[in-house]
């Protein structure tokens, strides 16, 4: 049935997820939805210096938010947050230099960020697509140790200062890829069989919906949701899928199509009349699996995937310095 879904998603992603599917569905926006002051309010957004997280940062920071980027790499993060600071006026942009991949590192920043600053809305943006199995320093594979363990992380370590905030919101950046996968918890890093490192980003995509639908159950005041920016002209679809770029790339949204969605699950009074653990495209809710696809799993799975994240993240917490 892989074959079904791949080419049931293909399809799908050509009618919806492209330029002309972003411009049909706005005819039913509401533009008043974001046209929303957010001063006083306080939102993280990681991997903010390209793409989908700096075109979210750019809008969030318009409306007069206070906007925590989050970056790997301190050069590109600086230029990004002087282009911000140029464009939108705004002096309320704090960065913070954080490798997504590095759970001794998040857990550090954030004790240290709970010391220092309030928060209202996580945004869950920073991934990566590494197309060959690579392990970082800790041993982890770096897709899972990035898009899986390092939302666990980020996500978990900040629950606490988003307890004490008005109206907060955790917004996660997935993909629609994920509708091709089912979760699999016996083999979170990849270590059987061929590496196909889009079938281990859509796997951890999964995962990202599965993680979110959880903390929804756990964290009732809390809003939760996890989104699909659709197929969006970035550099990370340029540098990590450059056959798919340039079969599509006539076609592809721009990066402000692409963060639209998150945009509005992050400022909207709308978004969070919706129940809280749903998986968002175009500020509709959508399902999580395809029509006939055999991608749903068990409660006990999901569960266990949770135990296993909470382990991994504890172990790294115990070593972590300060």
């Amino acid at each position: 049935m892989s074959w079904y879904r791949n080419a049931v998603w293909f399809v799908k992603g050509l009618r919806e997820y492209t330029r002309g599917g972003y411009e049909s569905a706005s005819k039913h926006f509401n533009p008043a939805d974001v046209e929303v002051d957010v001063a006083g309010r306080s939102f993280l957004v990681t991997g903010a210096n390209s793409g989908i997280g700096k075109a979210t940062a750019k809008e969030i920071a318009r409306r007069g938010g206070t906007v925590h980027l989050v970056c790997r790499n301190k050069e590109r993060a600086e230029v990004a947050k002087e282009e911000i600071v140029t464009e939108t006026g705004s002096q309320n942009i704090f960065l913070h230099i954080v490798d997504i991949s590095n759970p001794k590192e998040i857990w550090k920043f954030a004790e240290k960020f709970q010391n220092e600053h309030k928060l209202n809305v996580l945004i869950n943006n920073a991934g990566c697509m590494v197309n060959n199995r690579e392990l970082t320093e800790d041993g982890l594979e770096k897709n899972f140790a990035t898009n899986t363990l390092g939302t666990y992380i980020m996500t978990t370590a900040l629950l606490p200062l988003l307890e004490k905030a008005a109206d907060a919101r955790v917004i996660t950046v997935s993909s629609g890829g994920m509708l091709v996968q089912k979760l699999n918890i016996s083999d979170l890093q990849s270590g059987n069989g061929p590496f196909d490192g889009t079938m281990v980003y859509a796997q951890n995509k999964r995962q990202q919906v599965v993680l979110t639908e959880q903390w929804a159950k756990a964290h009732r005041n809390i809003h939760f949701s996890v989104m699909h920016p659709g197929w969006a002209d970035t550099p990370a679809v340029r540098s990590s899928m450059p056959d798919f770029y340039e079969r599509m790339k006539n076609s592809l949204r721009t990066e402000a199509q692409g963060a639209d969605t998150v945009l509005w699950l992050a400022v909207s009074a709308e978004a969070t009349k919706l129940p809280s653990g749903l998986f968002f495209q175009d500020r509709q809710p959508v399902p999580t699996h395809l029509p006939l696809a055999w991608t749903h799993s068990p409660p006990e799975d999901e569960e266990k995937l949770m135990e296993v994240l909470e382990e991994f993240s504890q172990k790294f917490k115990s070593v972590s310095p300060g």
